[in-house]
């Protein structure tokens, strides 16, 4: 049995019906944490009283939507971005800590933010960081919050997937943007020249997955959590994904998004994830053995909009 969190709405729920979906296509029993109760459901009062259900594995992705667009960006909505992350991810690692039999894996998913913004650098799981600015500071307290003892670690194989912009069909990215570009009124974000790390659903589903099911290593390690980038192998630009996406819809895409007007809308400190970007390459992921369903944004916008 695998336990996944994060059906509370938003991005995290989307890549969790995928990953539910799989999951049990592949014959495992999957039990959903939530707030609320249900078939297949255990709350988060029940996990809090009852402790960690025997499971082979262990999934976060729980977390406020980053970018939801009914929620003006204020301290209110920063503390909640930080405590639905961070409080959810420490009470599962604290669950899975205290398990009489603790799950084989414990894949916590978190994010590329972590990578400073560069149109030159090109960053691996080996790139060393820092925190520079709120986002990275999130990640960098998510991540220390589900790192396990030593003494548990020794049997239960950690990973982190950092996940880059993820799409599909039914919710994440993708939901916000079909409809001005089926309008014909898409475009570039700014400059449109800033690195665009993206992932297709059914493959951030599949990493997790892999990692889910991968032997644990010989001999087990405690040195911390794996870490693998969630991103296509494709180095694209905003730019590129913007034309892509045109072309899949037989749209034009002639009305640029100022980055002023993204910076008033957003505030500037989310804006940086679309105004600015990173160049991630998925190195160990691919090392891992895992094989990509959408590597390009041919084949994945092919997918999501049907041609």
């Amino acid at each position: 049995m695998c336990i996944i969190t994060g059906f509370s709405g938003g991005g995290s729920g989307f890549v969790g019906r995928e990953l539910t979906r799989l999951l049990r296509k592949r014959g495992h029993e999957v039990t959903i944490v939530s707030r609320q109760p249900g078939p297949d459901r255990i709350t988060w009062d029940d996990l809090d009283a009852d402790g960690l259900p025997p499971c082979e594995g262990a999934v976060n992705l729980a977390g406020e939507n980053l970018m939801n667009p009914l929620r003006w960006w204020n301290e209110s909505y920063k503390k909640d971005l930080f405590s639905s992350r961070i409080d959810t991810t420490r009470t599962l690692a604290r669950a899975i800590s205290s398990a009489p039999t603790p799950p084989r894996s414990w894949v916590l998913v978190t994010g590329v933010a972590c990578y400073k913004p560069s149109q030159t650098a090109l960053y691996t799981e080996d790139s060393e960081w820092t925190p520079f600015d709120l986002l990275s500071q999130l990640v960098k307290e998510w991540e220390e919050a589900g790192r396990l003892s030593d003494d548990v670690a020794a049997t239960t194989r950690q990973v982190v997937i950092r996940p880059g912009a993820v799409l599909g069909r039914d919710g994440g990215a993708m939901k916000q943007m079909l409809t001005p570009f089926w309008l014909g009124l898409g475009g570039t974000l700014g400059s449109g020249q800033q690195p665009f790390p993206w992932i297709h659903v059914s493959d951030l589903a599949g990493i997790i997955a892999h990692s889910l099911e991968a032997p644990p290593p010989a001999p087990p390690t405690a040195d911390g959590p794996e870490v693998l980038n969630g991103v296509a192998p494709a180095l694209n630009t905003n730019r590129e994904f913007t034309e892509a996406l045109g072309r899949a819809l037989g749209r034009p895409t002639l009305f640029p998004v100022p980055g002023f007007i993204m910076r008033a809308l957003m505030g500037a400190e989310r804006a940086v994830v679309l105004m600015e970007g990173q160049r991630v390459a998925p190195k160990r992921t691919l090392e891992s053995g895992y094989e990509y369903q959408y590597p390009d944004l041919r084949a994945a916008l092919g997918e999501i909009v049907g041609r």
